[in-house]
C-alpha cells in the first residue's frame, strides 16, 4: 500500500541579513518572549547539517540566483552530530512563500544513496522517495554542496511562527563525507534573521523584530557555498 502525501501546507518567509548587535539584540528578546526549537542545546544553539542534490547543469543553483518563483530543491539533514534522526526534505518555492515534504531515513540509506545505490527509493513505497528516485533517474539529481551553521531557533504557537538566527555558515569539500564532517571550510559570518509563520505574524512577533533593519534579503546559503566550486 502506498503512503499518502503529506498534505502541503504553505507559510511565510522572509530573510534579513543582520549584524552581530543586532543578532544579540534579539536573542535577549526572543529569549523572554519565546520558546526554544527542541534541537537546542543547552548553550541555545545547534548545527544543522544539509547536504543539498542538484542537476548535473546546476539547475536549482540558477533557479534561485535567478529569481524563479516557482522552484524546488531536495536536501538531506540531521541536526547537531545525531544520525539516529535523518531526514529527506523537498523545499519547494511558490510565489513567495514556501512548503517543505519530509521523510525520515536511516544511515545505512543514506550511504547508499552517496555510494549511487537508490534502487531502494522505488521499493520504499513512500511517494517523496519515490518523487526523489525519479528525479535521480530523471534529472540526473546528484550531490550537489554540504552546508553547515549553527543556529539558534525559537517558535510560537500561534500562526506557528518560527525564528531562527543562523551564523557560522561553512561547507565541506567531500560531499562523501556528509555522515562524518569534520573541518569545514568557512564561507562567511553573516547573521541570517529567518522568519516563517502561517497566515498572520502576530504582533508579539513585529515588536520583538523592531530596530532592526527591515530590507528583506533573498540571501541563500545553499546559493553561497554552490559558488565556492560555481
Amino acid at each position: 500500500m502506498i503512503f499518502e502525501y503529506q498534505p502541503v501546507t504553505y507559510r511565510h518567509e522572509m530573510k534579513h541579513r543582520i549584524n552581530p548587535l543586532e543578532a544579540q539584540i534579539l536573542t535577549s528578546r526572543f529569549d523572554v518572549l519565546f520558546q526554544q526549537d527542541k534541537y537546542s542545546q543547552k548553550d541555545g544553539f545547534y548545527h544543522v547539517h544539509s547536504l543539498y542534490f542538484d542537476t548535473p547543469y546546476d539547475q536549482a543553483l540558477k533557479e534561485k540566483l535567478a529569481g524563479v518563483s516557482q522552484r524546488e530543491k531536495f536536501r538531506i539533514r540531521y541536526y547537531n552530530h545525531d544520525l539516529s534522526f535523518i531526514r529527506l526534505e523537498k523545499k519547494i518555492k511558490h510565489n513567495g512563500l514556501c512548503a517543505k515534504q519530509t521523510a525520515r531515513l536511516s544511515v545505512e540509506q543514506v550511504q547508499n544513496i552517496l555510494n549511487g545505490e537508490v534502487d531502494f527509493l522505488l521499493k520504499s513505497e513512500n511517494p517523496l522517495m519515490i518523487d526523489f528516485y525519479s528525479q535521480i533517474k530523471g534529472k540526473l539529481l546528484q550531490p550537489s554542496v554540504i552546508v553547515s551553521y549553527q543556529r539558534q531557533a525559537y517558535v510560537y504557537e500561534i500562526s506557528r511562527v518560527r525564528l531562527t538566527i543562523d551564523h557560522h555558515l561553512c561547507t565541506y569539500q567531500n560531499k562523501k563525507d556528509f555522515l562524518n564532517l569534520k573541518h569545514g571550510i568557512s564561507i562567511d559570518n553573516h547573521y541570517i534573521l529567518e522568519v516563517k509563520y502561517n497566515e498572520f505574524l502576530p504582533e508579539i512577533v513585529k515588536m520583538s523584530v523592531q530596530g532592526i533593519s527591515q530590507k528583506t534579503s533573498s540571501y541563500s546559503k545553499f546559493a553561497q557555498c554552490r559558488m565556492m566550486d560555481w
